[in-house]
């Protein structure tokens, strides 16, 4: 138990005024100085990090969460502006609009592609680091909080839990994730299938615009409130706050960690819990982690172990559960022992916002809608193990999560969706070594045939710019639609990212707010 428990450390480790109309065109040092000027005049000096400060570094490094895009020849900020209130965000963008600079907007910076503080082509751009910005204020009588986007998951978890045991809220696993990003993407976790995604519980944000303004959910409209909850980071403004709706949780929880290997019965196990697992009631959800050669079944059940016992052995005996698999303990404690510690540690351990930066990682993601063949699993499991290789993690669905209609949100993998799977590839070197990087793309093509297609579907929380990039159109200056469906359908569907690049065409057609894969402006001919 003690090895399995190590291992899944390690694998939860690798995967947190008005303005023109349009952004000046120069990009030079003269406008990088003038933008610079600007922020003096509404920014203190300490919270603006340009590339001369002796804490440049630092600051850049506090959330980078993959050390590949801290090497050498990677596209680097101007500066880093370190808000503490709105109106600094205000600032930052209305001087950026002025001046020809762009921003990105860091969270927690656990983008797998590192957008959100990096580029990939060169250009001359500015950081907004929410860092400063993480009060979470819970409402106990409304069961409400309002999170600030620069809060991590496990400090969220932390304040509710701290001031109503018997509240919760329903997001993802790794504590060090940064709310605004996570929430942006519409927000996987362990009681999704009871409560939905953490998009599904969000009821009003404040939002600083492309024009410098400050928006509630009343002030930015229908459309923009719907986009943002889970239409992907950095498109439509920069949301510095999120209103969400709490939910009950008992006292007691219980969680197990069950490990398979293939002579133990792994691909019965994985191919029974395929269907399963989505129908099984909603508090209970299992997920899967497979690595070499062995799956590893992870549990969270919103009840006692006396309950969930029955449910197991009749529904699910090829596990085998006993009651020495149990573990009860309340919630909170529940999101740091699934999170890879031990049953003791101590629940402190989500305020930790630092993590190790001696990993190295690639990731990507699919979508299973039809359970893949025992046949197919007794291929699949070899791709996990030997040198170079590295796992993948099943999430299921059903339940609340697949009731809610594809176009409520951004989020389309709704109903008929069994399981998400995202790969995870990892090393420990200073570069990107071949093995790896052939591992991640070699299994990633060859489970095509078992996963959704036409498109083939992807969580943009997973970030993967392999499925592709923005081009922009030289004549007018933004972002094309057409380079933008190209991975925009494979996230969101084809409905869903057209409503988006609509959305995007009303609220910043001149399309300041920009990245790879940022929704590209649609305004209709007239």
């Amino acid at each position: 138990m003690a090895a399995s428990r190590s291992l899944l450390s390690v694998v939860l480790a690798v995967c947190c005024y008005a303005a023109s109309a349009t952004v000046a065109p120069s990009s030079n040092a003269s406008s990088s100085g003038d933008f610079l000027q600007c922020l003096a005049a509404s920014v203190p000096s300490q919270l603006v990090i340009t590339q001369g400060s002796p804490s440049f570094t630092t600051v850049l490094a506090s959330s980078v969460r993959n050390p590949r895009f801290l090497t050498p020849g990677t596209v680097r900020p101007l500066c880093i502006v370190t808000p503490t209130n709105a109106s600094h965000v205000q600032a930052v963008v209305l001087c950026g609009r002025r001046h020809g600079v762009r921003v990105r907007v860091r969270s927690g910076g656990h983008d797998y592609e590192g957008l959100s503080y990096r580029s990939v082509r060169p250009e001359v751009f500015a950081v907004v680091d929410l860092a400063n910005l993480r009060a979470v204020r819970v409402n106990r009588r409304a069961a409400t909080a309002w999170v600030d986007s620069g809060a991590t998951v496990g400090e969220m978890y932390y304040a509710v839990a701290k001031a109503d045991p018997g509240l919760a809220f329903p997001a993802g696993l790794c504590p060090t994730i940064g709310v605004g990003g996570h929430f942006s993407g519409g927000g996987i976790g362990m009681m999704m299938r009871k409560y939905g995604l953490s998009v599904d519980n969000v009821l009003d944000a404040v939002l600083v615009d492309a024009n410098g303004r400050i928006l509630d959910k009343k002030a930015m409209g229908r459309d923009l409130f719907w986009a943002i909850r889970g239409g992907g980071g950095e498109s439509f403004g920069i949301v510095l706050s999120w209103m969400v709706r709490l939910v009950p949780v008992p006292r007691t929880v219980t969680v197990f960690s069950i490990q398979k290997t293939m002579d133990q019965g792994a691909v019965d196990a994985v191919t029974k819990w395929q269907t399963l697992a989505p129908a099984l009631p909603e508090e209970l959800a299992i997920r899967v982690i497979v690595q070499n050669r062995q799956a590893q079944f992870q549990s969270l059940y919103l009840g006692t172990c006396d309950q969930l016992l029955p449910v197991m052995s009749s529904q699910f005996p090829e596990l085998g559960m006993t009651r020495a698999d149990c573990r009860e303990m309340s919630w909170l404690q529940s999101t740091v022992y699934i999170n890879g510690a031990a049953n003791s540690t101590p629940v402190e351990l989500l305020l930790n916002r630092t993590t190790s930066l001696s990993i190295f990682t690639k990731n990507k993601s699919d979508y299973v809608k039809q359970a893949i063949s025992k046949n197919s699993w007794e291929k699949i499991f070899p791709w996990f193990s030997g040198a170079g290789a590295g796992l993948i993690i099943l999430e299921p669905h059903g339940g609340r999560v697949g009731s809610i209609a594809d176009g409520d949100t951004p989020y389309p993998h709704r109903a008929g969706v069994l399981y998400n799977i995202q790969y995870v590839a990892f090393w420990w070197t200073t570069a990107m070594d071949a093995a790896p990087a052939d591992w991640i793309k070699n299994v990633h093509g060859f489970m095509e045939p078992f996963v959704s297609s036409n498109p083939r579907a992807a969580y943009v929380n997973y970030r993967d710019l392999d499925i592709g990039e923005n081009a922009v159109l030289a004549s007018a200056g933004v972002t094309s639609y057409e380079s933008g469906k190209v991975w925009g359908e494979k996230y969101f569907g084809a409905a869903n990212f057209r409503r988006l690049a609509l959305t995007k065409g009303k609220v910043d057609a001149g399309d300041y707010f920009r990245n790879e894969q940022s929704i590209p402006p649609l305004v209709p001919t007239k």
